[in-house]
């Protein structure tokens, strides 16, 4: 069974300029709690229309999977994940053209996990990153990496024109917690010169999610996370959006 806490934060820049927040995340548990699907996202700040293709992104492809565990007990191919992709950018030109823009307007990052016991999914375009905690010695490892473009401060996104750089990571590690972050809190939490997760970060971080008692959501832990990733210490590193998604698994 699956516990998690969840919070996505306005960076200073946002508040500064008075522009919404960019981030969008969803995290939910299915098949009677054992698989967990958690979504992060980060719509493009030179994109007018950012957040609403991370919010339109996460919110369709956690629907999607949940729907699809729902009637299976395994993951998804990848065939089916890039139908998805497929879809979700369908979604997007559709909602585009709505409204007279073009999908490039809705652009967006995209971390996704699901993992069930002794699987794990990752499906990722962008920056942002995926760690988990191998059970058998409590090792951090990436289960996927912040890809950046050829520029620097530039990444990939779901409305990339022609074909999305779509990346699917698979693992057989029994794994016993797992976050799934923006790129807003890469340098806390990763050590990007040495391509490893920041240990001691996510340990003393997901602590508190392993010591609940609640099952799914922990509500009042998601909202002193949000305080965390709020404090002036954490803004003075960063000044953009922070979405920091940390579950822990109990049982088999």
């Amino acid at each position: 069974m699956w516990t998690w806490v969840a919070a996505s934060v306005r960076g200073t820049s946002h508040e500064r300029t008075g522009t919404r927040r960019q981030d969008a995340f969803r995290c939910s548990a299915v098949g009677d709690g054992r698989t967990l699907v958690a979504v992060a996202c980060d719509g493009a700040g030179s994109a007018s229309r950012g957040g609403e293709g991370a919010t339109l992104v996460a919110r369709w492809l956690s629907l999607t999977a949940e729907a699809h565990l729902r009637t299976s007990v395994d993951l998804p191919s990848d065939k089916l994940v890039r139908d998805w992709i497929d879809s979700v950018r369908d979604l997007i030109a559709a909602a585009a053209e709505r409204r007279g823009l073009r999908p490039r307007d809705f652009a967006t990052t995209l971390v996704m996990v699901i993992a069930m016991p002794g699987r794990t999914l990752t499906i990722h375009v962008g920056d942002g990153a995926a760690v988990g905690r191998l059970t058998a010695d409590d090792h951090w490892v990436s289960l996927s990496w912040p890809e950046n473009g050829e520029f620097a401060s530039t990444t990939f996104f779901v409305t990339d024109d022609v074909e999305v750089r779509l990346r699917i990571e698979r693992s057989d590690h029994n794994l016993d917690r797992i976050a799934v972050m923006t790129d807003g809190i890469e340098r806390l939490a990763l050590d990007l010169a040495g391509g490893v997760p920041h240990g001691p970060f996510f340990q003393g971080i997901s602590d508190p999610v392993a010591r609940s008692a609640i099952t799914g959501r922990d509500g009042a832990l998601s909202r002193k996370l949000a305080q965390y990733l709020s404090l002036d210490a954490i803004n003075a590193r960063t000044d953009d959006d922070k979405t920091l998604i940390v579950a822990s698994r109990r049982g088999a």
